[in-house]
């Protein structure tokens, strides 16, 4: 295997994923990107177990097929459904899933309250429910259910008026009673200015993106994979047409706040 040519192939269900990559980047800047969205299919929180494994399945062995030595599913839903089929299919490769940053949020905040706003199938799947019931004794964890906002950012409406008026109805009734708030969806990061102004400042906003950078370079190294030189990014999508790779451009080169 040619360290050199082999990439960090990143997967999400749309444009969310987008979210990781910009942290696998800052982080890992020499790296080889490979990104694949799948945005003709998304959004994934909406389907069945069965589909959205279905479907990250296939998009792994889309991406498999090229130079690859890392696979980062940056995506809660795909994750929970397809995790470990993946990696009892492909044991030899660093395959990186995302988890809820509830972990951290539980020990910043002991015995306080943490909303874990999340896609529907996210909330109720198995793997979820373990790692709730890992923090539960510790803090109070509220799940936040939050259909329809992955639309909004595949349209490129993160933060437009629809998304205020959506973000109001799921998190009005929670407003001054969250110490934290999960963002258990990699979209979701990208809704942060508006998700912060309609919770205030008292409600401090946690992802998956960090701790999910620090993982995949941590496993490359212990593999000696990381490499040198200069970057590269390439931007794929299930969805034809030069539009969403315009919005991905623009999601991948925008600032982490």
């Amino acid at each position: 295997m040619n360290q050199i040519q082999d990439y960090i192939a990143v997967f999400d269900s749309g444009l969310g994923g987008i979210s990781v990559l910009r942290h696998l980047r800052a982080r890992m800047p020499q790296e080889r990107y490979l990104y694949f969205g799948d945005s003709a299919n998304a959004p994934y929180g909406a389907k069945s177990t069965e589909e959205a494994q279905a479907l990250t399945l296939a998009a792994a062995e889309r991406l498999l097929r090229r130079d690859v030595k890392a696979l980062v599913v940056a995506c809660n839903t795909a994750t929970a459904a397809a995790i470990q089929p993946l990696r009892q299919a492909h044991p030899d490769l660093i395959i990186i899933g995302m988890e809820p940053a509830l972990k951290p949020a539980a020990e910043h905040f002991p015995q306080g309250c943490v909303g874990v706003m999340a896609t529907p199938l996210t909330l109720r799947e198995e793997k979820f429910i373990r790692l709730l019931h890992r923090f539960d004794e510790s803090c109070r964890i509220v799940p936040i259910p939050a259909p329809g906002l992955v639309e909004l950012v595949e349209q490129g409406k993160a933060n437009s008026p629809q998304s205020l008026a959506l973000l109001e109805s799921i998190l009005s009734p929670y407003c001054g009673k969250l110490d934290a708030l999960v963002l258990g969806c990699t979209h979701y990061p990208f809704a942060k200015p508006t998700i912060a102004k309609i919770l205030g400042n008292r409600t401090q906003l946690l992802d998956g993106g960090p701790g999910t950078a620090r993982e995949t370079q941590r496993r490359l190294a212990a593999a000696g994979l990381l490499r040198s030189g200069t970057g590269e990014l390439i931007l794929e999508n299930s969805l034809p047409g030069e539009e969403i790779l315009a919005l991905a451009r623009h999601l991948a080169e925008t600032e982490l706040p």
